[in-house]
């Protein structure tokens, strides 16, 4: 016998000693989950207050305003970054791009690829929730989001999280509310890393600008065009 099939041997001897005591069938006993699902006791008032706090952490910009200033508040991020195109995707409310009329909007569709996004310079999206205690916005691919590549190609984000119904406190509050077969992005911050000297380096996997808009207050109707997604053509759209 060469050392090789002896060391083999002798650990395989000891992984079947090692499991002499284990029974064959599966253990069914239920897993104990009695951990803390909250830290606290939060207003929903406070729960935002916690989500934009662990947001600003995390370097993203957060921003707040009402429904009804939302259109207004989304064109000037897109000014204030310097974009002068867009993509959102197929089912964006379209009453949110209406004070963007500057802005060259493109539907994003299965049809638009990485070289294409590469020279759009903003993304604007809705989230499926957000989580205050660690400062986490999830994107599952859902209509008002999109496909998961137009949030990761163009270097800026606007992200709007309706508050407080899309706020959760944490982790255990959230998992339930989300679909395990849908794609889901979870976005902490804009995209960086740091290298073995810890240095940072941002928008290496995503976007460099992630602008976060808390908006409260039901959103007024938008006459004379469909009330929930983007038109089929909507101001300077390809």
């Amino acid at each position: 016998m060469t050392e090789d099939n002896s060391s083999r041997t002798e650990i395989l001897r000891r992984i079947r000693a090692a499991l002499t005591d284990v029974p064959d069938a599966p253990d069914e006993r239920p897993i104990l989950r009695d951990y803390a699902v909250v830290h606290a006791e939060r207003t929903p008032e406070q729960s935002t207050d916690l989500l934009a706090e662990h947001l600003s952490d995390y370097r993203a910009h957060v921003h707040r305003c009402t429904a009804a200033d939302l259109p207004r508040t989304i064109a000037e991020l897109l000014t204030a970054h310097g974009s002068r195109s867009a993509v959102v995707p197929p089912a964006l409310p379209n009453g949110w791009l209406r004070d963007a009329a500057d802005i060259e909007i493109t539907v994003g569709g299965d049809d638009l690829g990485t070289h294409e996004l590469d020279r759009i310079d903003s993304v604007v999206t809705g989230c499926a929730l957000a989580i205050a205690e660690t400062g986490t916005i999830v994107l599952d691919a859902s209509p008002d989001q999109g496909r998961r590549r137009i949030t990761l190609v163009p270097d800026h984000h606007v992200c709007v999280v309706r508050v407080p119904e899309q706020v959760v406190d944490s982790v255990p509050q959230a998992l339930p509310r989300l679909d395990p077969v849908r794609p889901l992005t979870w976005i902490s911050g804009p995209s960086a890393t740091s290298d073995i000297e810890l240095d940072r380096v941002e928008g290496v996997h995503g976007p460099r600008t992630l602008d976060v808009v808390l908006v409260s207050g039901a959103e007024p109707p938008v006459s004379g065009s469909a009330p929930d997604s983007v038109p089929d053509s909507v101001p300077g759209s390809v």
